[in-house]
């Protein structure tokens, strides 16, 4: 119901159980509403619950003529004469409403408390004991004011924006104001991880330890641009190249401080999916084949056919034919463990997302599987 803000106002009034208030605001405008249903209606309302059951059967025979179909009208005037006992003519008009909507609960409830008590003593003690108001004809609900609706819209927006702080800071959901530059998952946030993984000055000042043997040897400078790529490379979420440099430093004669930074970014890597995996690090098996270690726990996607299948309750294992997935070339074959059963067809060529496990000179790597994928388009 669209009303103007002087109707408005009454209807609150009458809604708050302010009768003689709404009167007061209606009876002067009676030129201004000639003929409005909403007005007439209104002024009933506030006269039969005052108790001016004249002025309630004035107005509410003005809102029946300007509304014929319109059912709250109806039954204020059922009401009226209910009180009355006129309950011929109360049951004329709890039909007419149950003709207009049969599934109106005030006429169903009417006429069943005059099926009840009409002609019997009891009646009229039903209606002194002020039961009557339960069959007044409801106030209609005004709607929002423009202040009310932007109010409400506050409300919303400032719990939104609650909801939407908590699941990010429990890292439900991921913040998108951060770009997918700027890692999220440090240790201490965004401002403690970078004071975490940041070298100290001792760091360097000495980046490098004398003596011992190590698979590499890299100078002060080197290993200070090792580290700090690494780091560049993990906050961009680049994590299987950053991996390739950290090892690098553990493999060295970095000194003990810069490898204990690199064991902690590492700690906080993730184990990527097939959405999620950054192809262009991608490491072919040539590559590793050269320096295995330097690919400890490296991610790669590898195509290729599986072989020699063995399905347990412990897992699934297979030997990987690497690169032969088009049946011309093979690369080399490399055994992988699954630590669950996985569904596999050895007859069609597949990729692997796996992490690579440096194994002994017979056999220098292994694949920890982490998924497959098998497609007609492979």
């Amino acid at each position: 119901m669209k009303l103007d803000p002087i109707l408005t106002k009454a209807n609150r009034l009458v809604r708050s159980g302010k009768y003689e208030a709404a009167i007061r605001t209606l009876e002067p405008e009676i030129n201004r509403y000639h003929g409005s249903f909403h007005y007439y209606y209104l002024l009933g309302s506030s006269c039969l619950r005052i108790g001016d059951f004249g002025g309630a059967l004035t107005y509410f025979r003005l809102a029946h003529e300007a509304r014929r179909q319109e059912p709250l009208a109806i039954l204020g005037l059922a009401a009226l004469f209910f009180r009355k006992g006129e309950t011929e003519r109360a049951v004329d008009y709890y039909l007419d409403v149950l003709e207009l909507n049969e599934k109106n609960r005030t006429a169903i409830k009417a006429m069943k408390v005059l099926r009840r008590q009409a002609g019997t003593d009891s009646f009229l003690s039903w209606i002194e004991a002020g039961k009557l108001p339960s069959l007044y004809p409801p106030i209609p609900f005004p709607g929002f004011s423009v202040k009310e609706k932007l109010g409400a819209f506050a409300i919303l927006c400032a719990v939104c924006m609650l909801t939407f702080g908590c699941l990010v800071r429990f890292k439900v959901i991921a913040n998108p104001f951060y770009p997918r530059g700027t890692r999220l998952d440090l240790p201490g946030g965004i401002a403690g991880g970078r004071a975490t993984l940041s070298l100290s000055r001792e760091d360097r000042m000495a980046p490098v330890q004398t003596g011992g043997s190590y698979r590499y040897i890299l100078t002060r400078v080197q290993a200070l641009d090792v580290y700090e790529k690494a780091l560049s490379l993990f906050t961009a979420y680049r994590d299987e190249a950053a991996r390739i440099n950290l090892n690098r430093i553990l493999e060295s004669n970095a000194a003990e401080g810069l490898k204990n930074r690199a064991r902690v970014i590492i700690s906080y890597m993730e184990t990527p999916g097939f959405d999620t995996f950054r192809r262009g690090d991608n490491v072919s098996y040539n590559d590793v084949m050269k320096d295995p270690r330097l690919y400890n726990e490296v991610h790669i996607i590898w195509r290729g056919m599986a072989t020699n299948v063995v399905n347990s309750d412990e897992g699934t294992s297979f030997d990987f034919l690497v690169g032969y997935d088009t049946r011309k070339t093979l690369d080399g074959i490399v055994h992988v463990v699954f630590s669950s059963a996985i569904p596999l067809n050895p007859e069609r060529p597949l990729e692997l997302l796996g992490r690579i496990v440096p194994s002994n000179a017979e056999d220098p790597i292994q694949l920890e599987g982490i998924a497959i994928h098998q497609s007609g388009n492979l």
